[in-house]
């Protein structure tokens, strides 16, 4: 497979492939997730069974032009049951990977983590990645943590270096560039961001941490601009070229991931990681398009 530049590209590949994924959607009875389910249907890569209210799923389907032959539709009216039903059919290996649908995200995110029928190992964690294409970058962008995670402490950004280090492998990246970003490019002991990138940085360089490149501090304007590292006089092999940007907190990596889609034209695909397959999580605010590639996402890291 070709190297992943664009998010078309993730499009390509798993259209490439003869055998269709399977995706197990939970309370998928809303507009915008039977929209996207049909598209990832019509592209070809993709089989869906639904679990929701089957005359809700009718009606949405037929007010919108949508022909509901093209999945398969389980009677589940309940949201709490169909979240439960969707995971188990992941968990059986009848799905490759969950979608959620009109059910709320923390009914969801409940679904995949409870102990006894969730889809997160023991020592995993549940992340959030989004890969970002902007017209202001020269390559994709994978960016952590945007959606789940508060406030990662350093044993959580080093796993989601190692999620995020998978996907970037996935796309043909063999030593992807990682910049953990924090205010300034100093340690500064009052400011554990800084503190967090500089021995992530050197567990990288003790191999600790594998198959990547890892830089920080880094401030956001220095690991996304070579111009901005040459006038910092910093030198870096990350500076100016990241793959990969670990942010701090959830607000500042949200406020990254908003300011780019909504002011930057930027587009994405997302999902969540740390558990036994993959798991979309859109947003109603996402393009039809976005949604669209979270899917081919999902079908992408599903492969062996």
């Amino acid at each position: 497979m070709e190297q992943i530049r664009k998010l078309k590209d993730i499009l390509g590949a798993v259209k490439s492939e003869q055998e269709k994924r399977i995706v197990s959607v939970a309370y998928g009875q809303d507009l915008h997730t039977l929209q996207a389910v049909s598209n990832g249907v019509k592209e070809g890569f993709l089989k869906a069974v639904i679990f929701a209210n089957k005359s809700e799923v009718k009606r949405v389907a037929e007010a919108n032009g949508i022909d509901t032959s093209m999945f398969e539709v389980v009677d589940v009216p309940e949201e709490k049951e169909a979240v439960r039903q969707a995971v188990r059919m992941v968990r059986e290996k009848k799905a490759d990977f969950i979608m959620k649908g009109l059910c709320q995200s923390a009914t969801y995110m409940r679904g995949l983590l409870d102990k006894d029928e969730g889809l997160l190992p023991p020592d995993a964690i549940l992340s959030h990645v989004t890969i970002i294409e902007s017209p202001n970058y020269h390559k994709l962008l994978i960016v952590s943590d945007v959606a789940v995670i508060p406030q990662p402490d350093l044993k959580t950004k080093e796993m989601m270096i190692n999620y995020d280090v998978k996907i970037a492998h996935k796309f043909g990246i063999d030593n992807p560039k990682v910049a953990i970003i924090a205010a300034v490019e100093t340690v500064n002991l009052k400011m554990q961001a800084t503190i967090d990138g500089a021995i992530l940085s050197k567990m990288n360089d003790r191999q600790q941490i594998k198959g990547c490149i890892v830089d920080g501090p880094l401030a956001l304007d220095v690991a996304v601009s070579k111009e901005s590292a040459e006038i910092k006089k910093l030198n870096s092999l990350v500076a100016g070229d990241a793959d990969i940007l670990i942010f701090p907190n959830i607000e500042s990596g949200n406020a990254f991931y908003k300011s780019t889609t909504k002011l930057g034209n930027a587009e994405i695909a997302a999902l969540v990681t740390g558990t036994i397959a993959p798991a979309v999580l859109t947003s109603r605010g996402d393009s039809e398009e976005s949604k669209l590639y979270s899917l081919a996402l999902a079908a992408l890291m599903s492969r062996a």
